[in-house]
């Protein structure tokens, strides 16, 4: 682990977000599709089953989001662009980025994904670290991005949002209430619709509110330890160290849509062992142990369920996929599935490791 000061001057903390970042790539190599509605989900039709993965701004401006059924994406933008999802170009390109990032003067990176990353620098000016990074990304790649400015790594993530597109903004302990008092809780970075829900239910409707929130109320509502989190969270406080330790997979999922629903039990059971196969093969790939399983299910027309199960530790496949079709004898019976996926949690190196840092779900 690596702290955030390094060199000289006061420490910051950077947060690089990449402007529509899998649109952006697909423009990249296609020159002629600048300032057209850009949709990019499974294997670009939309007479298939799929979601859209990322649009561009463009097909923004017409309600299109990440996550939305491609049939409907096309229905709003007739005249989009709809290209399928190359993972590949992708990784390739945030590479680029992430390579750029790194060879910035003092700088440590930690990367969030394939459009963000972290950058601890000690400076007394991040302003001009942050147009530093944003011209050299556009330099080496081609690629626009937004950088957050903070004072925390909370900060500096929710401060993106106020910087986009290829801008930046500053949030600091000074500023944070100022700025995200009034906001929702759910414009949190580590707070959902299910979390802000619950938050809501106690009376806690804004980022404010939450800052001060009795810290007994919330340890009743989500335990010892997430209780006084979501109040940390509402204030903006928290760690302000980048850490550079490699990311590594807690767990490995794959699921499928399928271009008819499936009822059979049989045809259920048959894809469910599947995607075991599949989730087994990368999980050997680690070289460790699964603790857990999971089950996404998505009924039809759209509902989606996940089931979860902690399993004793074990490497051995049949017992996993055992424990998988036990969850995959709760999907209830007779009722249509347009989607299935399989997860493994796999033991951490250093489970010891106390992260209070917000994270992506598997899935």
């Amino acid at each position: 682990m690596s702290e955030a000061a390094q060199g000289t001057g006061i420490p910051w903390v950077l947060h690089v977000d990449l402007d529509q970042f899998i649109a952006a790539v697909e423009v990249l190599r296609r020159p002629e599709l600048a300032g057209l509605p850009v949709i990019v989900g499974g294997r670009g039709d939309p007479t298939e089953r799929a979601v859209v993965s990322t649009a561009s701004y463009e097909a923004r401006a017409f309600g299109v989001g990440s996550g939305m059924p491609l049939r409907i994406a096309a229905r709003k933008v007739p005249d989009a662009v709809i290209l399928p999802v190359d993972a590949p170009a992708y990784t390739e390109a945030s590479e680029e980025v992430m390579a750029t990032l790194r060879a910035q003067p003092g700088a440590v990176v930690q990367v969030l994904g394939w459009d963000e990353a972290f950058v601890g620098v000690a400076t007394d000016d991040p302003d001009a670290v942050a147009r530093s990074i944003q011209a050299d990304v556009l330099e080496r790649t081609g690629l626009h991005c937004s950088v957050g400015i903070g004072d925390t790594l909370v900060r500096a993530k929710n401060a993106t949002d106020f910087g986009k597109p290829q801008g930046m903004f500053r949030l600091t302990a000074d500023t944070w209430l100022e700025v995200m008092g009034d906001k929702p809780t759910r414009a949190l970075w580590g707070v959902g619709p299910k979390v802000s829900k619950r938050l809501e239910g106690l009376g806690i409707r804004t980022v404010a509110e939450l800052a001060v929130a009795d810290e007994v109320v919330l340890q009743g509502e989500f335990g010892p330890k997430m209780g006084p989190w979501y109040r940390q969270l509402g204030r903006g406080d928290g760690s302000a160290t980048v850490d550079d330790t490699p990311w590594v997979a807690r767990g490995h999922g794959r699921e499928t849509t399928f271009q008819r629903d499936i009822v059979d039990p049989a045809d259920i059971e048959r894809a469910a062992r599947e995607l075991a196969a599949q989730v087994l093969d990368d999980v050997a790939k680690e070289g460790r142990p699964v603790v857990g399983v999971g089950l996404k299910i998505r009924y039809a027309p759209f509902i989606t369920k996940t089931l979860v199960h902690k399993i004793a530790t074990t490497s051995d496949h049949e017992v996993v996929v055992a424990e998988i079709l036990r969850l995959v004898a709760r999907i209830e019976p007779g009722r249509p599935l347009r989607l299935l996926g399989v997860r493994a949690e796999m033991a951490m190196p250093d489970d010891a490791r106390d992260g209070h840092t917000p994270t992506r779900s598997g899935w």
